[in-house]
């Protein structure tokens, strides 16, 4: 469905705080100042058209495919035209129903129609209340989330009603690719990708490419995906379709597919998962500050001696992610390692360890259990450490390995009955992201 996007976007000023707020005094309507309002309105609308022509504004942006389609199979929802108030933090749903107009009384009302189907309780600073009266009945509404709004009426008999309706959600596919010459998300700004998508794209070749070490000039990346957008045209996600990085000369391509088991997962072409046992890096973006090595002059202590992990520099308080699924082993302090963790993965024969943490991720004990890419923790430099870092070590049965040599084996691939269907997707979605660049202006 194709649409001008720009009409979509509802501007919502925040209101006031409540305690500054006063009404002020009605004062008669002249209409020499509506006249001079409008003047000036029409004055101001004729200089900014000649700045605009004069200027010749350049509105193209790289894009390819773009095509805009409607999620929802529902009538788009009509925007309510009232008034409208702005959650702050520390606001009720009384408070805010009181400023629009209703009485105590009718707002226990509209609290208990409402209490089967969402709690007014529930109410969040920045979402909004909107207040409708179309002839004898009056209309409220309040978005849940991206996908419904709750909707308080009067009935004939003057009850009130509540119920869900579906919110319009509006989804357009989007091609960009670029080519890194300083920073992944210096080129990824530039070919106009959001930061999340780059985060997406960075979470589906993190098993293949490590983002702290392997980046190089002149490695690029084309992705195909879609943004969802709700019915006041705010971006609420978005989803990589199908990606292809090329990284020193090696390129990896991901397709995304859901499974008949439902899950849904990123396969090469051929059908292999890209999902692996680990992730290639704890940090998603730093440097190596020091690799393993059986001999090395401690920084600290002064004395050569062995160094049996890799050491991640990165800024106080990056999030530190375990690389495979397990147990926390251990989650205190540790010496010279400061704060640390040890995890014991599934296999029983790995662990990792995490080492001079500032500190310790939500809910990260000993005995937890922990998934892959989850953030147990943040770079710190507790401990003997003359700098934030992580210090990061892969053991086997307990003995220190190089983690960069590690080779790591990839998760299940596309199911044999599945994988005709697979490959039919799969050459779909790669055609598409070989297609040429276009030129879009945004009328």
């Amino acid at each position: 469905m194709h649409q001008d996007f720009a009409s979509s976007v509802v501007k919502e000023t925040p209101r006031p705080s409540v305690s500054k707020r006063k009404p002020s005094p009605r004062r008669p309507l002249s209409v020499k100042p509506v006249m001079l309002g409008v003047a000036g309105f029409v004055a101001g609308t004729f200089m900014l058209t000649l700045l605009l022509v004069g200027n010749q504004v350049d509105a193209s942006v790289q894009v390819i495919q773009e095509e805009w389609l409607e999620v929802n199979t529902h009538e788009p929802l009509q925007q309510p035209r009232g008034r409208k108030i702005v959650l702050q933090p520390g606001d009720a749903a009384a408070s805010v129903l009181g400023e629009l107009g209703f009485p105590f009384a009718e707002v226990i009302h509209m609290s208990r129609a409402s209490k089967g189907i969402y709690s007014l309780k529930n109410v969040r600073a920045g979402q909004a209340f909107s207040r409708e009266d179309v002839e004898s009945k009056t209309h409220v509404y309040y978005d849940v989330d991206t996908m419904q709004r709750l909707h308080l009426y009067t009935a004939e008999d003057g009850i009130w009603k509540a119920e869900l309706q579906p919110r319009a959600v509006n989804m357009r596919q989007v091609r960009a690719s670029g080519v890194i010459k300083d920073s992944l998300f210096a080129a990824a700004v530039e070919a106009g990708i959001d930061e999340r998508t780059t985060m997406n794209l960075i979470d589906i070749f993190g098993w293949d490419v490590d983002f702290a070490r392997d980046l190089r000039a002149g490695d690029s990346f084309s992705v195909l995906y879609e943004e969802h957008f709700d019915d006041r045209g705010k971006m609420r996600r978005s989803k990589i379709l199908t990606a292809e990085f090329v990284n020193q000369g090696e390129s990896y391509k991901a397709i995304r597919y859901e499974l008949a088991s439902g899950n849904t997962e990123y396969f090469t072409p051929e059908g292999r998962s890209m999902r692996k046992t680990y992730l290639k890096s704890p940090v998603k973006f730093s440097r190596i500050s020091s690799r393993f090595s059986t001999s090395r002059k401690h920084p600290v202590l002064g004395y050569t001696r062995a160094h049996r992990g890799v050491d991640y520099a990165a800024s106080s308080g990056t999030p530190i992610r375990a690389i495979g699924d397990g147990r926390v082993a251990y989650s205190r302090w540790k010496g010279g390692y400061g704060r640390f963790i040890e995890i014991r993965h599934n296999n029983s024969a790995h662990s990792t360890a995490y080492a001079h943490l500032r500190s310790y991720g939500r809910g990260i004990k000993q005995g937890k259990r922990v998934k892959q890419g989850q953030i147990i923790g943040y770079v710190g430099m507790s401990g003997l450490a003359t700098g934030p870092h992580l210090h990061f070590e892969f053991r086997v049965r307990g003995r220190a390995v190089n983690p960069l040599a590690v080779k790591h084996s990839s998760a299940k691939p596309v199911p044999k009955k599945e994988l005709a269907q697979f490959k039919e997707v799969a050459s779909n979605m790669l055609g598409r992201l070989s297609e040429p660049l276009l030129a879009r202006v945004w009328e």
